[in-house]
Parts: C-alpha cells; sequence; structure tokens
C-alpha cells in the first residue's frame, strides 16, 4: 500500500485561491484541509496574497476573514 502524503498548507491555499475563482466550489472542504495542516505544521494563522483573491478590497478581505474564523482557521494578508 502506498501511502498517501498530507498536503501543506501551501498546497491548501492554491486549492483555496482556485475555489475562489470557481465561485467558491468545494471550499469548506478545502478549509477543513486548511485547518488540518495548520495544525500538523504547527502554523496559528493562514496568509493569503491578496492580489489572488477574487475580492481584494477590504470588505472582500473582512467577510473572507470572518468566514474562515466561523470554521476555525485564523487569516492573514501578506502585504
Amino acid at each position: 500500500m502506498i501511502p498517501v502524503s498530507e498536503p501543506t498548507v501551501a498546497q491548501v491555499t492554491e486549492s483555496i485561491y482556485a475555489s475562489l475563482r470557481a465561485d467558491n466550489a468545494d471550499l469548506d472542504a478545502h478549509i477543513a484541509t486548511l485547518k488540518a495542516a495548520l495544525v500538523r505544521e504547527g502554523v496559528k494563522q493562514a496568509v493569503f496574497d491578496p492580489t489572488k483573491l477574487a475580492q481584494n478590497n477590504r470588505s472582500g478581505r473582512k467577510l473572507m476573514q470572518a468566514y474562515f474564523r466561523q470554521r476555525g482557521v485564523s487569516v492573514g494578508f501578506s502585504e
């Protein structure tokens, strides 16, 4: 049996960017995977590049932070 590697935070972050571009398809599943990856890697906060977001304005970023926070993931944005 071949062991399946767990996705890294960076890999899941890319999946979330793709999901956001695809009208939030499977977003909740990606958030759950991200939460597990953060715990595995000992990271407290997921950091996203605002230029890759569909809604790159203050309101869009705050909405994203609130949505992820409700699912147990703290979100920050790179400068």
